[in-house]
């Protein structure tokens, strides 16, 4: 897909996340209720294998850019992809977006239920609205993506995102619906600046990078998830299962530090795609 169409692409992928909330989160604490906790994973054992059987029939294979080729070995190029600094800039904007993003997820469970007094029965309804409304927004924010420049559209995001991460990590007991609203921006939020930062992403390596650029690209963001998460352990408290989580708010403001470093790196990979694209356009 050409840039200009990239972002409405990327909001429909993103609506991915959102289906997963709406239908994976709920159904599977249904499933372990009435099953048992291996349930949920032999459920998804059967839909990947179901998934793989309809992409073997129905995708058409990629191999367009085996007509770029080189002659290195896979370790080289991808080495060379690695040393590449304007990709650099790329994975490092990937991994701040994924600290960011992963370093609530683990305790947003314990917090709702044991800080904000959510009954085990209101969380999949809380899961479940925050997921239907990126359903809905993705296909908009990414329509969005394509007519405005995406890196103003991730800064506004960006900015949205923050000021929400406050208000929530600093929240106490408040009425559900309350709650339900605040999850649902903090959501939107979190996912709006996905769509504009993965077309940015996508754009920035050459045709013959491109396999080697998104597999370092999605190595980064599943080890700066646990890294994100092992940090967010350091910082968090909770002496028991039945205790508040201390220092949530904390978590909130080193969030916002890294969401800002994120608004610098996002801007210099805009830069460097906006460049890519005049040079190509010239050629």
């Amino acid at each position: 897909f050409p840039i200009s169409q990239r972002g409405r692409v990327m909001g429909f992928m993103q609506m991915g996340f959102g289906a997963s909330q709406v239908l994976g989160i709920p159904i599977s604490l249904y499933f372990a209720n009435e099953w048992g906790w291996q349930s949920p994973f032999l459920m998804i054992v059967g839909l990947s294998t179901i998934i793989l059987l309809i992409i073997i029939v129905k995708l058409q294979p990629l191999i367009k850019h085996l007509d770029n080729q080189n002659e290195h070995s896979a370790l080289i190029h991808l080495w060379r992809t690695i040393a590449n600094r304007n990709y650099r800039i790329g994975f490092l904007a990937t991994a701040f977006l994924s600290l960011g993003g992963f370093m609530m997820m683990p305790w947003g469970s314990a917090f709702a239920i044991n800080n904000l007094h959510v009954t085990p029965h209101q969380l999949p309804i809380l899961f479940m609205v925050a997921g239907i409304s990126t359903l809905i927004i993705m296909p908009i924010i990414g329509k969005f993506s394509d007519r405005i420049d995406k890196f103003k559209l991730f800064t506004i995001a960006s900015i949205c995102m923050m000021v929400i991460v406050i208000i929530y990590t600093n929240l106490t007991p408040v009425p559900f619906w309350i709650i339900l609203v605040i999850n649902v921006i903090m959501m939107i939020g979190v996912m709006s600046r996905m769509v504009p930062s993965s077309a940015l992403a996508s754009a920035l390596p050459e045709m013959h990078d491109r396999g080697a650029f998104m597999s370092i690209n999605s190595s980064l963001q599943q080890i700066a998830g646990g890294v994100a998460a092992a940090i967010g352990g350091m910082i968090v408290v909770q002496k028991d299962n039945f205790s508040p989580i201390e220092h949530y708010d904390t978590l909130g403001y080193v969030i916002v530090a890294i969401t800002i470093v994120c608004i610098f790196l996002v801007h210099r990979v805009s830069k460097l795609v906006k460049l890519n694209v005049n040079a190509s356009q010239v050629q």
